[in-house]
């Protein structure tokens, strides 16, 4: 090991010299480790970059890349039988055993018969999950509509909040233009809170206050529908991700390690909608820039944003539909009685932002209206759907495995 300068030392450390010692429980992970995986191509670029730049200057090939993975046998041949059958019929048995033989599908993904059965069973997984909205919420859905589908631990990085926004912006667009095309859409949130976290739950609170107001407007009765469904598990999971036609992928740049709901969503047919963060960017590659929608700013534009500081109040005058949102929340619109109780939240946003949710917003609600526009379009959206299950097989978590044996176990299997 080369020789280190008092403050280099200090910097890789197992204890944390300042206000009182403390174990870097990090530091200990890495040193203790074989190696540090990163779980997705950009999350180990910036493990190697920034967290821990010192230790893989010190122990050069420490950090390893072996993107994760999800298991098809769950996720595909018992969460979703109608595909998994119809992969059967078009690619035969092998899609069993070999993940990577549903790229084939993309050679039949131009094909109207083909288009019109991947269509039909997700309808029919549509229609089950509206039972399943019903009978948990007395909710009638139509399954007819956009399913957009946002599933994932509560969390300010994860960003429920710039859908909530978002569909607050929708639902008084929809308000004031009620003979407009508008695409139906059905928001579907779900996902748990840490029990000590304040904001988070109180993201909880405000997704259920807007379904009782949205849910209630006959005006949008037909266009806009908000569902928070409660106690997510897996098996909540395997029915609501057959169903999906949206997948919300929208974390802060730079913030989300990989993602795994991503790869399940995609698989089962639904487009995504998301930064470049995390295995968007992989799943980016695989399934083709023309077939997810990238919005929003990168992880190199977020720090670059953090470290000098912005505006938000400039960026919020700029765009109507964010501050009419903001103003909606802020003035009790959604907590009668009670006005102030989302002040956490949106006094967050306009003085702090951390994570960059009026940073994003208007991109972010363009490129919804951009997926409007390809919803419309019948065999260019089955078309997209199929390539993106047609680009998955490389997500399986037996390719991952085969990369932890090779890169970091050095065993063979």
């Amino acid at each position: 090991m080369r020789s280190l300068n008092k403050e280099a030392a200090a910097a890789i450390s197992l204890i944390d010299e300042d206000n009182g010692r403390r174990v870097r429980m990090g530091h200990l992970a890495f040193v203790g480790s074989h190696c540090t995986n990163g779980v997705s191509a950009l999350h180990t670029e910036l493990l190697g970059k920034t967290l821990f730049a010192d230790f893989a200057a010190l122990y050069p090939g420490r950090v390893v890349n072996v993107t994760n993975g999800i298991t098809f046998r769950r996720w595909l041949h018992q969460a979703n039988p109608g595909l998994t059958q119809l992969l059967c019929d078009v690619l035969g048995g092998r899609v069993l055993d070999d993940p990577a033989a549903v790229a084939d599908l993309a050679d039949h993904a131009t094909d109207p018969a083909l288009q019109e059965r991947v269509m039909r069973v997700k309808r029919a997984n549509k229609i089950a999950f509206a039972r399943v909205i019903r009978d948990r919420l007395g909710l009638a859905v139509d399954p007819a509509a956009l399913f957009d589908v946002h599933i994932k631990r509560i969390h300010e990085y994860k960003r429920q909040l710039l859908n909530l926004i978002e569909t607050i912006a929708l639902w008084e667009a929809m308000r004031a233009e009620p003979t407009r095309d508008w695409v139906p859409r059905i928001k579907i949130f779900a996902g748990k809170a840490a029990a000590g976290y304040a904001a988070a739950k109180l993201i909880v609170k405000l997704a259920n206050d807007i379904a009782a107001v949205i849910n209630a407007d006959p005006r949008v009765r037909d266009l806009l529908r908000v569902v928070f469904l409660p106690n997510y598990n897996v098996s909540l999971a395997e029915a609501i991700i057959p169903a999906a036609d949206l997948s919300e992928q929208i974390s802060t740049a730079g913030m989300e390690a990989s993602g795994t709901g991503n790869m399940k969503l995609a698989l089962n047919g639904a487009l995504t909608i998301g930064t470049l963060d995390g295995a968007n960017v992989e799943i980016r590659e695989r399934v083709g820039c023309e077939n997810i929608f990238i919005f929003g700013l990168r992880a190199g534009d977020v720090a670059e944003r953090r470290n000098s500081g912005w505006d938000v109040t400039e960026t919020i005058a700029a765009s109507p539909p964010l501050a009419r949102a903001l103003d909606a929340i802020a003035s009790g619109v959604f907590a009668a009685g009670d006005p102030q109780r989302f002040d956490r939240l949106t006094q967050a946003l306009r003085h702090a932002d951390d994570y960059m949710v009026t940073a994003d917003f208007a991109d972010y609600f363009d490129t919804q209206r951009r997926i409007d526009a390809l919803r419309r379009q019948k065999e260019a959206w089955a078309k997209a759907c199929i390539m993106n299950i047609a680009g998955m097989g490389w997500f399986s978590s037996d390719r991952a495995i085969r990369g932890y044996a090779e890169a970091i176990w050095q065993t063979p299997i």
